[in-house]
């Protein structure tokens, strides 16, 4: 399950409106995470959305690096620490990654901060379903 296919990005512009408008979100730097779980037919738990500030990275290759490192530790941890979690749950979940940081890191540090912003999600998750 190593993949990152088509039907686990978030494309849908009424979707990615309704994350942003109604989701709940936290910074765990170099990453906001934003989520948001919606009622949807689904074929896989999460819908995700990498997203770099041109603001912050003029150079579009600069953009493209920060998001192709994300996107590889995304795919890379997302089954295990991700998707285990959210097994039990019929919705599906938005989110978006948007990073937030001021230099370009290497690869070993997006794992690392990645994972941390999965537990943390996971925390944030069990949170509101309390509430």
């Amino acid at each position: 399950m190593n993949k990152f296919n088509k039907e686990e990005r978030l494309c849908s512009k009424k979707s990615l409106d309704l994350l942003f408008k109604n989701g709940s979100s936290f910074l765990l730097y170099p990453f906001r995470i934003t989520f948001l779980f919606v009622e949807e037919p689904h074929k896989y738990p999460a819908q995700v959305v990498i997203n770099v500030a041109k603001k912050r990275y003029k150079h579009a290759v600069d953009r493209n690096l920060i998001k192709r490192r994300t996107r590889e530790a995304y795919r890379l941890h997302k089954e295990p620490h991700l998707y285990t979690a959210l097994a039990n749950s019929n919705n599906l979940l938005l989110l978006s990654l948007q990073f937030v940081g001021k230099e370009k890191y290497e690869f070993a540090f997006f794992e690392k901060k990645l994972i941390a912003s999965f537990k943390k999600l996971i925390t944030q998750i069990g949170n509101h379903e309390n509430n």
